[in-house]
């Protein structure tokens, strides 16, 4: 107590010394006042205390230090151990780990290290949890709950083997545990000398005391009994650790041994799988080499190859036709042999049986009656149970025998003896059956070897198999030896005891040998049957290597024609090479032809020019003669003429070189000429060389060679046409040239003209040629500009025609697709069907065979009754006369019967199920074919799949094109509307630019528009895209009505008035012809006429192509759209299919898939309402751009629209590269989607794969349940058989126990019998000595009486024991036999269970069996997916043939759309041509269909090669092969005949393009020469065209007039048009009224609800605001109820505590009131004392408080002096003003230690309250305490009892500082008096808490400054604070 009261002292102090006079002062004078009042106390009780027991006490100390420190030992000791064992711990779970790495690196690295860090992370924060929780918290004070806390710790150390971080853990907390431990028992010691310093006040516990020590000795043996169990306990756990380990290593050592083997087994077979792939890669290779080497001489042996297949053929249907006899002569012979050896076994067995009977018959003659009776003793006691049971199961078998022993043993003498020869027949019947059974057993292990060894021989894995099978058969014959050995001996016995039988029937023996005999000769006939049989089927064995070698050279032979195809098909693309290259020559020629007529067309033009040139120069020469008619005279100018006449000779020289140029143009375009004339040569040699090669092929273009002719007839009719023509040039230019001369010869005489006329007219004549030069430069522009767009429209049309082609194309394949597909669905449908039925017919079989199973038990169950009354029988005929014999004879002889009629039935029983087992073999070979089939049908299903999905990314990048073109339309549209407003005001030059604006505009638009990515998530974009666009369509659909409309109103009105406007100028063209006479000049008018109007036709012929192939292209469009319905339709029958086969295949439905399906079919449908609406959108753009083009026409010259035509071809081919590039972008999408596509087709594949697997594991594991129910219905039967035998048993037993209770107590009466005889012969001696002294007292009479009754009492005696004696022989003899019955009993469930167990071994073996028929299938599985794969990657090379194949096939076609635009005669030929070359694609698919299904046939080929059973089969698949490859030679004939042909009519066409350009050459030179009469022509009609120019002169005029009226009708027309544009403007300003009405209505409903939102925003900011003060209130409150919360935990921890404390509270109460009692003493005695210490406390602190509050200190210094208040008021009215610094320094403001803290406004009045007051209101707080606050963090908290509440309470100020933190703004003010009295007080005021609590300074925390302590308890009615009040009141 004075420790205690001394630290608190010395704590204050030292807190406290440096504050000088402060407040510590006064709680220093307090702690003083109390310390001293306590140790009067402790000085008084310890006075009070005697001596004797202090030496007690002490002695009691003693001992528990020696405990404590044997306590310290055993934790050390405890410590050690638990290192040692976490050391042990350690290294075990090291070798646990390092073998639990090797296992988990080869599953997954990362998923280790996970789970790692995830425990690693709980166990860091369980750590953490027990770690505060282990600081915060400490044991309870009794022994056993701090035992049993260590003893489960221990536990858990020993189990936490998972990480060295938890082995870390686990030791953390022993430490803790341990540590804990020494505290607690460091509290106990105390407790204990507490309770003895107690105990000695109170002299009455002394007897507890004791008791308390015996316990405590108690507690010490129960920690011993308890290490030294953990002792042992921590020794088991390292033993099974140990051994743990070694069954680990063992483990590992049994897996590394298994994985070495199957390591080896699987490189065994891979080895043998390569030794089969390489052979056969090199043979591919050699095969390979030597056919490229042979590839010239196959060519010539072709024919000779065919003849040869055709010849093997037949070969192979012979031999086919042999096998199928060869087979059911086999199987016959089978069966017969089958039959012979059954035969042939039942005649030996039938023979032995009989040697027996025959042996045992003899001896039985002359012991008949001596048998009969010995057999009655011998056979229930010798006889065993088994025999017994086979001789009644063997009745059955041997009735023929009895019935003819019955024949011939009629007699009454040999009945008995009949009798006796079935029990021996029996034995041997039974025996039979058992070799019977044996012989299956064999047959059935035969016919599996025969599987086994087709299987080894299919696969390669023949060695491993037949080893295995060899010593699982050598087991079995080990097995079957020892049953003969058993049957052998079991003979020999039988023999021994049918010998005596022999001697008797004699006459028996001679019928037998007569058997015997005709039995030897069946066996004689059987073997040589046999031995013809093994021969017929040696010779089928070599048939049928034979046969395997035929069809090894018939595949070889097979595989030589394919490469014969491919030669084939190699000379078919070099032919097309060939005729390409013909083609491309053509083509070249044809350009040269056009060039020329070009040039040819250049040369008319530059002789026109010449002749204008002439006219002018005819004009200049009739000025000259004028003039030289007038000069005649004048002859001084006469040198002047000369240099004239000179000037003149330069211009004629100047003339004379044109001509000589022109005609070296004429020399080069000979040569040219002569240059393609050589080519044609060329040519023509090449074609010689191609005709060689396609002779055979004349006779199949005789028809085309008639429109040939017919086509070389209208060129002849063209050409006389033309050379009429060139005729007429001829003559022209003949009569040019005379003109010529003419005009030479008058220049010659004309020298003598003025020279300033001649000058003027040759500048004249020089403009006049240049401006005739720029417009044939313009017009050649033109020509150039019409040429460029004639190729075009070409390469269109043949585009166009191409897709189409492709279009038609895939719609054939699809559709060929589809009919296949619904074939296979059909054929699917009823294989199903088929298996179905098969199933109902296998379960209507198996209840059937369920139905004879049951029946054939009954039927067991009746035999065995049968046989019961047999038995039965047979012993009344042994206990009856022998006139019951014949009964027995008759009734025998009808058991007989039915006995066969049971055999007979359970025979054809056997057959049928035999049958059964087949039906279900077959069975089972057709679900694998249908499996396969199904495998098929899955991957058709994902090639489907893929397609369909390749169709749908085309679909939605074909949306895109068309989104494109829409907006591209809409933009033309307009465009064609600005059009139709600046033609009628502008010049047309102007549309031109507007043109290329919008294709600007457009390019660009375009070009933004090939950015356009799609992606999944896209697709709800596209959707309402599409929407929007059917608005936008809508639109333009209402808007090109209207412009339809005007543009015909406007078109018509125009028109019209172009027609009259051209109408009344042909009219004055006509009067000017009219004016001119001259005949050349008309001629020259005439001619360019006709060349104008040629052109005028020319350029109508160009326009009505144009709109052929406009129409031709919304035809092709109309014809796609129809297609893409018929492909949407086939997609449809395709989808429908899918969910037919969906239904077959449910595994693969997903919910996913079918909302994608219905996604991509919605998006179908749109995408064709799309197109349709472009199209037609396209065509109506069409229509109005011809109209515009027509209109254009009438106001504008040619070259306009020339310029108009080139832009629309430049838009064009910019269009073009766009597509190219979106095409580009569009394969990239499809190259990834494809990548995609196939990753999922190989996942799909593996899928499959495992399917298949898994029905395969799922058939084997079907047949595993079946034979493991077999096996656990028959063990079930064993079982209770065994109970029905233990219950036997039992009840032997019972009855063995009765009979030995019945036994103990006939021995216990025979010993209580023997004493009374023993007694009785003593008494007879004493009563003889009686009566010798009676007979001397008494008389002889009673005497006599006396011994008669003790005679008769003896005789009575012997009896009984005689009776008894009687009774244990019987019991004895009925013991023996009762234990010979059970020995018996003993036997016969021994060998049941014998036969059970070998029962058990057998299907052990078979099952073994099995396991090795699933390796070898699971063997056989893997080399069929090897061959399948094989046939998969042939398939798909090909398939790329084909795809090549296909792909020159479209390039053919492309060259023959492109000689279709050359003629529309040749566009018909070449048409007939595409329908041969479809019908060539169909063929090539036919093929590549063929060649699949010789694949397929090929792969059942090899496996029926495998199973002789399938060669019937086989058989049709050969003759299908014949018919096949007829078929395929018959197509390769007609593709080489069509091929030829086609060939043919090629060269034909190359050699009449040749003729053509022969005949074009000649009209070339013609026109050449025509060219150079044309000049002179032209220079005669220069003159004239000089006339007409002034009269078109005068016509322009009036033409400008008419161009007037013509501008004003145009500008009325464009007024209208002005007025519909009005109108339409009108209608949109409605429109736009009505948009801004309805934005105004918005924008008012707009502005109201942003008005509502304001406010609702004012209220929300108003709920913002309450919800913050509220959120705060609720924090608050959420705070106080989490306190609560853990108070209640806590409270609910604590109560128990409190209950514990109470019964210590109880005895410390006393104390209390004890000590209350002395303090009281003590408080009476120091009243009239005063505390120095604290008057000079209050004295230094008088100095230290402020002046206004010093008053208080003194009149409390007078209080406590006594001193009077009125002498205080007097003091204090003299000096006030001295008091302010000794209150401020009392009150702690000159103290370092504690802060200074600024005071708040609600703190200033308590300030200002009376120092009396708060110091009333501070003891009154002291002597009443508090409620606890909630205390906020949880890892603070401790128990009451905890030892750390009895020291120094160092961690409080943590606590207090967390309240402070988790409230800020909010100080906790605290009582700086307040020291707590108890664990529950807390340190912090719960008015502090608040907004108002008390904010005085002595209320403040000392929590920062102050150690807490933990006084005892004092009432508060005699508190120190009562006292303190007491003297506050006397003021």
């Amino acid at each position: 107590m004075s420790s205690w009261l001394g630290g608190l002292g010395s704590g204050l102090g030292q807190s406290l010394g440096q504050v000088g006079g402060s407040l510590a002062s006064l709680t220093g004078q307090i702690s003083n006042f109390t310390k001293d009042m306590l140790l009067e106390g402790t000085e008084e009780v310890e006075a009070e205390l005697p001596n004797s027991r202090r030496k007690e006490i002490e002695a009691i100390h003693a001992i528990l230090r020696s405990e404590n420190e044997r306590l310290k030992k055993l934790c050390t000791d405890l410590e050690e151990k638990h290192e040692a064992s976490e050391l042990q711990i350690k290294q075990q779970s090291a070798s646990y780990r390092h073998q639990l790495q090797q296992k988990e690196v080869e599953i997954s690295h990362l998923k280790a290290r996970q789970i790692a860090l995830q425990d690693q992370l709980l166990k860091l924060q369980s750590a953490a949890q027990l770690v505060s929780s282990g600081a915060g918290s400490v044991p309870a004070t009794t022994a056993s709950s701090a035992f049993g806390y260590g003893i489960s710790h221990h536990a858990s150390a020993f189990h936490d083997d998972d990480m060295d971080f938890g082995d870390i853990i686990s030791s953390q907390q022993e430490i803790n545990r341990l540590s804990n431990e020494v505290s607690r028992l460091e509290s106990e010691v105390g407790h204990w000398r507490h309770i003895a310093q107690t105990s000695k006040a109170q002299g009455s516990n002394s007897f507890d005391q004791n008791e308390i020590y015996k316990l405590q000795n108690i507690i010490k043996e129960l920690k011993q009994n308890r290490s030294q169990e953990i002792d042992d306990h921590q020794h088991e756990m390292s033993v099974l650790q140990n051994a743990h380990q070694q069954k680990l290593t063992e483990i590992t050592r049994r897996h590394r041994e298994e994985l070495t083997d199957y390591e080896e087994r699987i490189e065994e077979l891979e080895n043998l799988l390569q030794q089969g792939g390489s052979g056969i890669a090199v043979t591919d290779h050699s095969k390979v080499h030597e056919m490229q080497k042979t590839i010239q001489v196959l060519q010539t042996e072709k024919v000779e190859s065919t003849k040869k297949i055709e010849e093997l053929v037949n070969k192979i249907e012979d031999i086919s036709k042999k096998l199928s006899s060869a087979e059911n002569d086999r199987d016959i012979l089978r069966k017969e042999q089958e039959r012979i050896n059954v035969e042939n076994r039942q005649i030996m067995e039938e023979c032995e049986s009989l040697k027996l009977e025959c042996s045992k018959l003899q001896p039985y003659a002359m012991k008949q009656s001596d048998a009969m009776t010995e057999k009655k003793r011998i056979l229930p006691q010798s006889a065993s149970v088994e025999e017994v049971f086979r001789l009644q199961q063997a009745l059955s078998d041997a009735e023929n025998e009895i019935v003819r022993l019955s024949n011939l043993n009629q007699d009454n003498s040999l009945a008995e003896d009949n009798l006796k020869l079935k029990r021996q027949v029996q034995v041997l019947e039974k025996d039979n059956s058992l070799l019977s059974q044996e012989k299956e057993e064999l047959q059935i292990s035969l016919v599996k070897l025969n599987n086994e060894y087709e299987v080894i021989k299919s696969t390669a894995t023949r060695n491993m198999d037949l080893d295995s099978e060899l010593h699982d058969l050598r087991l079995n014959l080990e097995a079957k030896e020892q049953e003969l050995n058993q049957s052998i001996t079991e003979k020999e016995i039988l023999i021994a005891e049918l010998e005596e039988l022999d001697k008797q029937n004699q006459e028996a023996t001679e019928h037998m040998i007569l058997i015997k005999d005709q039995l030897s000769k069946q066996q004689t006939e059987g073997d040589s049957v046999i031995s013809k049989l093994k021969k017929d089927l040696n010779d089928e064995i070599k048939k049928f290597h034979q046969l395997e070698d035929d069809k090894m050279n018939i595949t070889k032979e097979f595989n030589v024609q394919k490469e014969k195809l491919i030669q084939s098909e190699l000379v078919l693309n070099d032919l097309r090479l060939t005729n390409q290259k013909l083609e491309d020559k053509v083509e070249d020629l044809v350009d040269q032809l056009n060039k020329s007529q070009e040039n040819n067309l250049n040369i008319q033009k530059e002789n026109f020019e010449l002749k204008e040139h002439i006219k002018q120069k005819e004009e200049e020469l009739s000025r000259v003669r004028d003039e030289l008619t007038q000069s005649h005279n004048q002859d001084s100018k006469s040198n002047f003429k000369d240099d004239l006449l000179k000037e003149k000779e330069a211009e004629v020289r100047n003339l004379k070189q044109n001509l000589s140029e022109i005609e070296q143009l004429n020399e080069n375009f000979k040569k040219v000429a002569f240059d393609l004339k050589m080519e044609n040569e060329k040519l023509i040699l090449a074609c010689e060389d191609v005709r060689h090669q396609l002779e055979e092929s004349v006779a199949g273009n005789n028809q085309i060679s008639l429109q040939k002719h017919t086509i070389v007839e209208a060129l002849k009719m063209e050409k006389g046409q033309l050379e009429a023509e060139l005729c007429r040039a001829e003559k022209r230019l003949l009569e040019e040239a005379n003109k010529y001369e003419q005009t030479i010869e008058e220049l010659s005489n004309a020298r003598n003209l003025s020279t300033s006329a001649l000058q003027l007219e040759h500048e004249h004549l020089i403009k006049l040629s240049q401006e005739k030069d720029f417009e044939i430069a313009e017009l050649k522009k033109s020509i150039e500009q019409m040429d460029t767009d004639h190729k075009e429209t070409k390469k269109i049309l043949s585009s166009s025609l191409e897709e189409r082609k492709q279009l038609i194309q895939l719609t054939n394949e699809k559709e060929i697709f589809i009919e296949e597909l619904k074939e296979r669905s059909s054929e699917l449908q009823e294989e199903l069907d088929k298996y179905t039925q098969a199933l109902r017919k296998n379960e209507i079989l198996k209840q059937a065979i369920e139905e004879k199973d049951r029946s054939l038990g009954s039927m067991k169950e009746e035999n065995n009754h049968l046989k019961e009354e047999l038995e039965r029988l047979r012993e009344q005929q042994s206990r009856a006369a022998p006139m019951t014999e014949p009964k027995t004879l008759d009734s025998i002889t009808e058991l007989e019967s039915e006995v066969l009629q049971l055999n007979t039935i359970k025979d054809h029983l056997e057959e049928e199920i035999k049958q059964h087992q087949r039906i279900i073999e077959d069975q089972n070979q057709s679900k694998m074919q249908l499996l396969q089939s199904l495998q098929e049908q899955k991957k058709e299903m994902d090639e489907v799949k893929y397609q369909h999905e390749q169709m749908n990314v085309t679909h939605t990048q074909r949306l895109v094109e068309k989104d494109e073109e829409i907006k591209n339309l809409q933009r033309t549209i307009e465009q064609i509307k600005t059009q139709l407003h600046e033609e009628r005001q502008d010049v047309p030059t102007e549309n031109t630019d507007i043109f290329q604006e919008t294709k600007v505009q457009s390019l660009n638009i375009e070009n933004g528009s090939e950015k356009h990515d799609l992606s999944k998530a896209e697709t709800d974009k596209l959707v309402k895209g599409i929407k929007e666009r059917e608005l936008e369509i809508k639109l333009l659909n209402e808007k090109n009505i209207s412009l339809t409309k005007q543009i015909d109103q406007l078109s018509k009105d125009e028109v019209g008035k172009l027609t009259q406007i051209i109408q009344q100028k042909d009219l004055e063209i006509q009067a000017l012809h009219a004016r001119i006479s001259s005949a050349s000049y008309t001629q020259d008018v005439v001619y360019l006429q006709q060349q104008l109007q040629a052109y005028a036709m020319e350029r109508e012929q160009m326009l009505a192509v144009l709109s052929e192939k406009t129409r031709e292209n919304s035809h092709l469009k109309t014809e796609y759209h129809k297609m893409i319905d018929i492909v949407a339709a086939k997609e449809a029958a395709l989808i429908k299919l899918q969910d037919e086969n969906k239904k077959l295949s449910s595994t693969f439905e997903s919910s996913g898939q079918d909302m994608f399906r219905e996604t991509i079919q919605n998006l179908s449908r749109i995408i064709r309402e799309k197109d349709i609406e472009i199209d037609a959108l396209s065509q109506k753009c069409q229509t109005l751009l011809t109209v515009l083009q027509t209109s254009s026409t009438g106001n504008e010259v040619g070259g306009v629209n020339s310029n108009q035509f080139e832009e629309l071809l430049q838009e064009r081919d910019k269009l073009k590269q766009q597509v190219k590039k979106m095409e580009e972008w569009k394969q990239q999408v499809m190259t990834t989607v494809q990548n995609m596509q196939h990753e999922s087709a190989q996942l799909q594949e593996e899928l499959h794969q495992l399917q298949a697997q898994v029905l395969v594991d799922s058939d084997n594991n079907s047949k595993l349940q079946v034979d493991y129910t077999g096996l656990i219905q028959s063990y079930e039967q064993n079982e209770t058989k065994l109970k029905n035998f233990g219950q036997e048993l039992a009840q032997v037993q019972h009855s063995i126990g009765q009979l030995c209770n019945t036994k103990d107590l006939l021995l216990g009466k025979l010993d209580i019998i023997s004493p009374q005889l023993s007694s009785e012969s003593s008494l007879t001696s004493q009563s003889a000595e009686t009566l010798r002294t009676i007979k001397r007292d008494i008389s002889s009479e009673s005497s006599k009486q006396e011994i008669e009754e003790l005679r008769k009492s003896l005789q009575e005696k012997d009896e009984t024991i005689r009776t008894l004696q009687e009774n244990n022989h019987r019991l004895s003899d009925s013991i023996a036999a009762t234990s010979e019955l059970g020995r018996k009993e003993h036997e016969q469930t021994d060998s049941e269970i014998r036969q059970l167990k070998e029962k058990q071994d057998i299907l052990q073996k078979s099952l073994k069996e099995k396991d090795l028929l699933i390796k070898a299938k699971s063997d056989q599985l893997l080399s069929l997916n090897e061959n399948f794969t094989n046939k998969v990657n042939e398939n798909e090379l090909l398939r790329q043939a084909v795809t090549n194949l296909k792909e020159r096939t479209l390039i053919l076609e492309m060259e023959i759309g492109k000689l279709k635009g050359e003629n529309e005669k040749i566009v018909e030929t070449s048409r007939e041509k595409e329908t041969n070359y479809q019908a060539l694609q169909e063929t090539n698919m036919k093929f590549s269909m063929m060649l699949r299904e010789k694949e397929f046939e090929c792969h059942s080929m090899k496996e029926k090669a495998l199973a002789f059973e399938q060669l019937l089969k086989e058989k049709e698949q050969v003759q299908h092969l014949r018919e096949k490859e007829s078929r395929l030679n018959q197509e390769l004939e007609r593709l080489r005949n069509h091929l030829l042909e086609s060939e043919d009519s090629y060269t034909r066409e190359a050699l009449a393009a040749e003729d053509r350009e022969a005949k074009l050459r000649k009209k070339v030179t013609l026109l050449e020469e025509k060219l150079v009469s044309s000049s002179n022509a032209m220079e005669n009609a220069s003159h004239q065209a000089s006339l007409q120019v002034e009269s078109l002169q005068e016509q322009l005029n009036v033409v400008s007039k008419q161009r007037d009226e013509a501008a004003l009708q145009l500008s009325v027309s464009r007024e209208q048009v002005k007025q519909y544009a009005l109108s339409l403007s009108n209608l949109q300003m409605v429109l736009e009224h009505f948009q801004q009405e309805e934005k105004a209505m918005y924008s008012t409903e707009l502005e109201k609800h942003k008005q509502l939102i304001a406010e609702w925003k004012k209220k929300a900011e108003n709920l913002e605001g309450k919800l913050v003060s509220l959120q705060e209130s609720l924090d608050e409150a959420n705070a106080a109820l989490d306190s609560a919360s853990r108070l209640t935990e806590q409270l609910d921890l604590k109560e128990e505590q409190i209950e514990e404390l109470k019964k210590q509270n109880e005895l410390r109460q006393e104390m209390l009131n004890d000590v209350q009692k002395k303090l009281m003493n003590l408080v009476n005695s120091t009243e009239g004392k005063v505390d120095k210490v604290l008057m000079r406390n209050l004295f230094i602190g008088h100095f230290h408080t402020p002046k206004n509050k010093r008053h208080e200190v003194l009149r409390l210094m007078g209080s406590i002096l006594d001193i009077k208040r009125e002498e205080i008021d007097q003091l204090l009215n003299e000096d006030q003003g001295s008091v302010t610094r000794w209150m401020t320094g009392w009150l702690g403001g000159g103290s370092k230690s504690v802060p200074n803290t600024p005071l708040r406004p609600n703190q200033q009045s308590q300030f200002n309250s009376s120092f009396s007051e708060l110091f009333v209101k501070f003891l009154e707080t002291e002597s009443h305490p508090s409620v606890p606050p909630p205390k906020l963090s949880v890892h603070d908290m401790k128990p009451l009892d905890s030892p750390g509440r009895r020291k120094l309470e160092t961690n409080v100020p943590e606590s207090f500082k967390d309240a402070a933190e988790s409230r800020p703004g909010r100080r906790t003010d605290v009582n700086p008096f307040l020291a707590p009295r108890s664990a529950a007080v807390p340190l912090i005021n719960p008015a502090g808490l608040g907004p108002a609590g008390p904010g005085h300074l002595l209320l403040k925390p000392i929590s920062d400054v102050l150690p807490t302590f933990t006084p005892l308890p004092v009432l508060p009615d005699n508190s120190a604070g009562v006292v303190l009040k007491d003297l506050l009141k006397q003021q």
